[in-house]
């Protein structure tokens, strides 16, 4: 064992590496009653790889705290004995000390595999403008040196390990890590994407036979599109994605023009709350106006010739014609809730066309409640309509199960006879004609009048399911006339409708910007 060689900075990271050393079940006692979805589904993922779990009850110094009821419910949902679980407070200072003994009391030590060829986990990186990316990594088997020539097994690159060291708490160089320690490398890395997490670090000349299990690489899973308010700040916004992604590589993003909102770009994320933390740096580190299209998911489309395509933006999907059937990723969704806000949630479930699997009362008063649904159901105001309807008690958790064929259509928006590809969506055909029209009378309301008259539609295809239309600005040709034969009037009102007829051919509708802020706003409720 080597107990001697671990710094006290590098075993406090080892909380991180949670799969490979130990799992802290920590469980805030405030507010929420107990333990969330999010902790029991990290307990279990830690079961089953036969982890160490240290029970830490947090936030003790809240009045509201009840540390001995979500002490008892957490025996009473994992089985497991909290006789002795620590209770801390950071805030006051409590419990901290406890917390670093009994990591270095109950977590095992690692293994003597100092000899063995180098096999590092990276589990974190960021970009430094000064020395590229740094790589925090935990040593599984071998060493590695000062000036060691390295490769990623997973993306194949290769690097001079130029600086080596840990966390004290600050960055401090070493010149050699062992089996077991936990550190830093830079290595002139230009890109994070070179050093995904996940990936195993192995010597360049003795590399390891097999790198560790359990990388895959990230595929985006709900996609938007970002548009500045402000055209002039298109560059801007490349420029700001192009530093985020330096710090995270799951972040994709391609260049999307739209007629109504101009230029902008097409972003993929790994999920919703990684739309909403890229949306809100964009908004906040670099001050930029967005306007945000309804987010939208991955769908496989089965075309007539077998073969079957991607498709994340509604303007791309294939003609009806050249596509046999669509199929959209499925989640399997456990929500735990008071056992009074049952009623509610089940309901929540079915509206967003869930399929229920399984209901069990984990203890006297909370349950848990499993349904399968569309994950296009979720990247709307699923969250906020299920903290809605449970006061704000109800957690949830998800994981994705796969793709289903489904009944879906795309759903287009015509003004004046002009589709507007910015508003398109694809939609379950049962919930076509409600969206349809939310969206037409949405519209209606927000845009100004014209001086002929203005349809708005949704359609399917050729198909019109919901319309509305705005009514021309009309002059009063006829005040002039006080009397006299009913043909000069017809005459000034058929001279009057020619020419709205040759105004609505040659005119165009400008929608503003404050329409289109106001319609995809609805579209992501109504969605």
């Amino acid at each position: 064992m080597l107990i001697s060689h671990m710094r006290f900075p590098a075993l406090l990271l080892l909380v991180r590496v949670h799969f490979w050393s130990l799992m802290l079940l920590r469980c805030n006692i405030y507010f929420l009653p107990g333990v969330e979805a999010q902790t029991l589904a990290n307990v279990y993922l830690a079961l089953e790889n036969d982890l160490e779990i240290i029970p830490v009850l947090n936030k003790i110094d809240l009045p509201g705290a009840e540390p001995d009821r979500v002490a008892q419910e957490i025996e009473e949902i994992i089985g497991m004995d909290c006789s002795n679980a620590i209770r801390c407070s950071a805030k006051e200072g409590i419990g901290i000390t406890e917390i670093l003994d009994a990591i270095v009391t109950k977590i095992p030590p690692p293994q003597d595999t100092a000899k063995s060829p180098l096999r590092a986990l990276i589990f974190d990186s960021y970009y430094d403008p000064y020395r590229g990316v740094i790589v925090y990594f935990r040593v599984v088997d071998g060493r590695i040196k000062k000036g060691d020539k390295i490769c990623f097994m997973a993306s194949g690159k290769e690097f001079i390990a130029d600086e080596i060291g840990v966390l004290s708490p600050k960055q401090m160089q070493v010149n050699e890590l062992y089996a077991g320690e936990v550190g830093y490398l830079s290595a002139s890395i230009r890109s994070v994407a070179d050093a995904r997490v996940g990936d195993t670090i192995s010597h360049y000349s003795k590399r390891a036979e097999r790198a560790l299990p359990g990388y895959s690489e990230a595929t985006p899973m709900v996609f938007c599109g970002l548009f500045p308010i402000d055209a002039d700040q298109f560059e801007e916004l490349r420029e700001a994605l192009e530093k985020l992604q330096l710090n995270d590589a799951a972040l994709k993003f391609e260049p999307e023009s739209s007629s109504a909102m101009g230029f902008g770009f097409r972003c993929g994320f790994l999920g919703l709350l990684h739309m909403e933390i890229v949306q809100e740096r964009l908004e906040r580190e670099y001050n930029l106006n967005l306007i945000i299209t309804a987010p939208s998911v991955v769908y496989h489309v089965n075309l007539v010739d077998g073969e079957t395509v991607e498709c994340s933006n509604p303007s791309l999907l294939p003609e009806p014609g050249k596509r046999r059937s669509i199929e959209e990723p499925y989640v399997k969704i456990e929500m735990l809730t008071p056992k009074e806000y049952i009623g509610p949630i089940m309901e929540l479930g079915q509206e967003r066309r869930g399929e229920f699997k399984e209901m069990n009362f984990i203890t006297e008063n909370r349950a848990s409640v499993v349904y399968e649904l569309p994950l296009a159901e979720m990247v709307g105001d699923f969250f906020d309509q299920l903290k809605s309807r449970s006061k704000g008690y109800a957690s949830m958790e998800y994981s994705l199960i796969g793709y289903r064929e489904s009944n879906l259509v795309k759903l287009d928006i015509q003004i004046n006879g002009d589709p507007v590809e910015a508003l398109s969506t694809i939609v379950h055909r049962d919930k076509a004609y409600s969206v349809g029209r939310a969206l037409t009378q949405k519209l209606k309301e927000l845009i100004p009048r014209q001086m002929f008259r203005v349809p708005i539609q949704a359609c399917i295809g050729a198909k019109v399911i919901a319309s509305e239309a705005l009514s021309a600005i009309r002059k009063d040709v006829l005040s002039k006339c006080y009397g006299g034969d009913i043909s000069r009037k017809k005459k000034l009102l058929k001279k009057q409708a020619e020419g709205k007829k040759r105004m609505k051919a040659i005119g165009r509708v400008d929608v503003p910007q404050e329409a289109f802020m106001a319609v995809l706003k609805l579209e992501k409720e109504v969605l």
